[in-house]
């Protein structure tokens, strides 16, 4: 009899997570590396916020808390989504979780049954269809390429929907493309979803404050109020605060999913850290300030590397709308061989050659559900970007 469950064959580890612990053992052995899978901010949580958790500890608030969240963060949290979304929940429709991650899991787990369908537009962020595959579901994967920017279209969503679709998983701005829809594409995808009463919407709005060039960021629930009652909303401090490590999630629903989500997380992890959960009143209720600058920043980075990628030869680099990744296409490298001697036969050998011959580590495209591609987080310092980007030209140079 096997030891291992069978669901947990169906999934994989996460490639995002390998390739940063490949780049890091290689550091250690001594290899100079370039590490630009990780999806993290590179500079620090600001002051007010890390004075909250001093003073957390200081005032003995290190207990376990309510399951989904203490009253003071819901309230926070309810207090954002009206602020900036036009939203209104109470805090019973709010769940707190340890990272975007376990909410997004939560509610997978509380809400699927075998044959169910979830609808995810590929690329993906590389965690949605093993959350499904462990909930029980079937991951119903819809191709959005370099055509339509990386986004699903009111057909192709019309046409993935059948009788046993339970969810549709959207992601804007987009990890790993960081495309980004605007009200009227929203728009779009929303009318269709008004026809199919038995579909909800689970909106990954992790990246809604890194975006640029004047995009204005919407999201399902507010462009559509009518669908508010079947839609999670979810959110975190993770990017924007950057709070990676606070591992501090959250998402606001209907009252009937947001219990059914907190019975969940009763019986796995119970409650978020208590003192990353006081840092996160004062990250939603302090100063938004920081949040503007960092735009700006990470606007240079993105520029410094479409530029520098466009002029390698056999990559092209769309200009993305938000987030700090960019997705190019290396459909001009397959085929080659390296200086190295490497056949390109895909977005994998790509990456596993210019790690092995350049010291660049991405995260290759099929990962994510698209080929051929890979991601480039550029969540780094600009003199790391520029060199990572020389060294790219020089292996793509180098292939013939």
């Amino acid at each position: 009899m096997a030891f291992l469950s069978d669901t947990l064959a169906r999934v994989k580890p996460s490639p995002t997570i390998a390739v940063t612990t490949m780049a890091a053992e290689l550091r250690a052995a001594g290899r100079d590396v370039i590490g630009l899978g990780a999806g993290e901010p590179d500079f620090d949580t600001p002051e007010n916020i890390k004075d909250a958790a001093v003073r957390a500890i200081a005032e003995g608030k290190t207990k376990y808390t309510a399951p989904d969240g203490i009253p003071e963060l819901k309230a926070a949290i309810c207090r954002k989504f009206a602020r900036d979304n036009g939203l209104h929940y109470e805090p019973a429709e709010v769940s707190v979780g340890t990272g975007g991650k376990q909410v997004l899991y939560n509610a997978l787990i509380a809400t699927l049954n075998p044959g169910d369908e979830v609808i995810i537009p590929a690329p993906y962020w590389v965690s949605y269809p093993d959350m499904v595959l462990l909930g029980g579901g079937t991951p119903v994967v819809v191709e959005a390429g370099m055509e339509t920017g990386f986004k699903l279209t009111p057909e192709t969503l019309e046409a993935a929907i059948t009788p046993r679709t339970k969810w549709l998983i959207f992601n804007s701005p987009s990890n790993p493309t960081g495309a980004g829809y605007t009200e009227a594409e929203l728009r779009g995808l929303t009318d269709v979803l008004l026809r199919h009463e038995h579909v909800w919407v689970m909106s990954d709005d992790m990246y809604e404050h890194l975006v640029f060039d004047g995009f204005r960021f919407a999201t399902p629930a507010q462009v559509e109020p009518r669908l508010k009652d079947r839609t999670l909303t979810v959110n975190g401090v993770s990017k924007a605060y950057a709070m990676t490590g606070w591992r501090i999630g959250y998402a606001a629903g209907p009252q009937k999913l947001i219990a059914a989500m907190r019975k969940v997380q009763s019986q796995s992890t119970s409650n978020p850290c208590s003192i990353s959960q006081w840092a996160a009143v004062e990250a939603l209720d302090g100063p938004q300030d920081f949040i503007e600058p960092n735009q700006a920043l990470f606007r240079r980075r993105r520029d410094l590397v479409v530029e520098g990628l466009n002029a390698c030869p056999g990559i092209e680099c769309p200009v993305p709308e938000g987030a700090f990744y960019v997705y190019p296409s290396v459909a001009g490298c397959i085929g080659k061989r390296s200086a190295g001697g490497a056949e390109i036969a895909d977005d994998e050998a790509f990456a596993t050659a210019l790690l092995e011959e350049e010291g660049v580590a991405v995260v290759f495209g099929a990962a994510f559900g698209l080929s051929p591609h890979f991601r480039v987080s550029y969540a780094t310092s600009d003199e790391q970007l520029a060199e990572a980007c020389a060294r790219i030209k020089r292996f793509c140079e180098g292939l013939t």
